[in-house]
């Protein structure tokens, strides 16, 4: 009996055999680890499909129909080019989903975001724009829900904003996305792709099946794309005015969007966004253009930048008392990710630094903080290492993390920013970052109150 083979046990192959199992519709899921959780197996008993694990059996591809791969599996893995060599049909959870739902829902829209940084903001703030409008939008892909997951549960007409890495975008076929950007590109993933070259044409597949009817949307002046001819019509974002359809940050910190139609509007200031930062001010500019082609309406969008708090643990903002705004980055667990949010912030800036430290030397961390250091608190084991590479800057502390935030939000002065970008990982106080994080999210509405 011919068979579905799903590689790789993540949540798009799991998504998969999920969604086949509705069906009745054979399937097998092979994964290279050797030793499945009992909650793994538990799941694909009661899906009624067999694991096979440790290794891709080439005989797997007997009688197979389709091969299926997670975005983890590389396309050059030996078994991959064995399904191609006999000529079974291999593509990912991405291209499956949009199979799903183009028989589904032919109401339905995509709206996709690739690009090396930025992708999760710009995914999720184009679903709140689209819902502050009252619209249906699922964030999905790789933002963490799987596409075939939020395609399965969805209503009519829903707008699905869906994160693309490089990854999912290799194994597409027909995807197609009516409206999709490319944020920007930097090095990242070579030792997959090879090449920059070959990393920005997986990236470019977003727009592979785009009609003249769709929307292409990419930054200005990007030195990337200086040969690329978009199928679909152009949009572009930055900081220079746009003659066609587009949205920009004039040089007077005002967010500006030109429509299909040539009408331009000025929608808000820099300022009342609660992301800050450049990066976030270029994630904002193509979120706007991917939710007014989405349908939302001006109105629905001013309201949603103005109400948009941002990713969880990824300079959040989580309040403010007394003129000091406080802004939550416990995913920031490197010297790398700190500095991010240290630049994205005008100061003077209340630091909260310290955790599980990882080896690295604090000091990158001084330039970035010139002109605009209130003072440093560190916290938990790391406190030796940022005494010794930052220990002659204003500091306090405390090696408990309940004690550390108290210092931080009883010292800041109104005008001050208090920013936890730990620059260390959290496990010497907590499970993960995200428990961190909420921590202090819960110290800061006591702070609040």
């Amino acid at each position: 009996m011919e068979h579905t083979v799903i590689v790789g046990a993540g949540n798009s192959g799991l998504a998969v055999a999920k969604y086949l199992s509705g069906f009745r519709s054979p399937a097998v899921l092979t994964d290279i680890n050797q030793h499945p959780g009992q909650d793994l197996l538990t799941k694909l008993a009661d899906w009624d499909v067999p694991g096979v694990w440790g290794s891709h059996p080439f005989t797997l591809l007997d009688t197979a129909s389709e091969v299926v791969l997670s975005p983890v599996v590389d396309p050059k893995n030996p078994f991959v080019q064995e399904a191609k060599r006999q000529g079974i049909p291999v593509i990912g959870e991405l291209e499956f989903a949009h199979r799903v739902l183009r028989i589904k829902d032919a109401t339905a829209t995509v709206l996709a975001i690739t690009g090396t940084n930025g992708k999760s903001t710009t995914t999720d703030l184009t679903a709140h724009l689209l819902k502050t409008g009252g619209l249906s939008a699922i964030a999905c892909g790789n933002i963490g829900l799987p596409f075939l997951d939020a395609v399965d549960s969805a209503a009519p007409g829903t707008r699905f904003v869906l994160e693309c890495s490089s990854y999912q975008l290799e194994t597409i076929v027909d995807f197609k996305a009516e409206a999709a950007a490319i944020l920007n590109l930097t090095p990242d993933h070579l030792a997959r792709h090879g090449s920059m070259t070959a990393y920005l044409e997986a990236k470019l597949r977003v727009f592979e099946n785009q009609s003249s009817n769709d929307l292409c949307i990419t930054p200005q002046n990007a030195n990337f794309l200086t040969s690329f001819s978009p199928i679909g019509q152009r949009g572009v974002f930055g900081w220079e005015y746009v003659e066609g359809q587009g949205a920009w940050c004039g040089s007077d910190g005002n967010l500006y969007v030109r429509d299909r139609g040539g009408t331009v509007t000025d929608l808000i200031n820099r300022s009342r966004l609660l992301i800050p930062g450049n990066h976030n001010v270029e994630n904002a500019l193509a979120a706007i253009l991917l939710a007014m082609r989405g349908g939302a309406s001006v109105e629905a969008v001013r309201s949603g930048l103005r109400t948009y708090p941002g990713l969880a643990h990824r300079i959040a903002f989580c309040g403010e008392k007394g003129g000091v705004k406080v802004y939550n980055d416990s995913k920031g667990t490197n010297v790398d990710a700190t500095l991010i949010a240290i630049r994205a912030l005008p100061g003077p800036l209340v630091l909260l630094l310290g955790g599980e430290d990882k080896g690295s030397s604090y000091a990158p961390l001084r330039d970035a903080l010139e002109g605009k250091l209130r003072h440093l608190v560190f916290l938990g084991d790391a406190i030796p290492m940022l005494e010794r590479d930052l220990g002659d800057m204003p500091h306090f502390t405390h090696v408990d993390f309940d004690e550390a935030v108290n210092r931080a939000l009883t010292s800041a002065n109104s005008g001050d920013q208090i920013l936890l970008s730990p620059a260390c990982a959290s496990f010497d106080q907590f499970k993960n970052f995200e428990e961190r994080g909420k921590r202090f999210e819960y110290l800061v509405r006591e702070w609040k109150t």
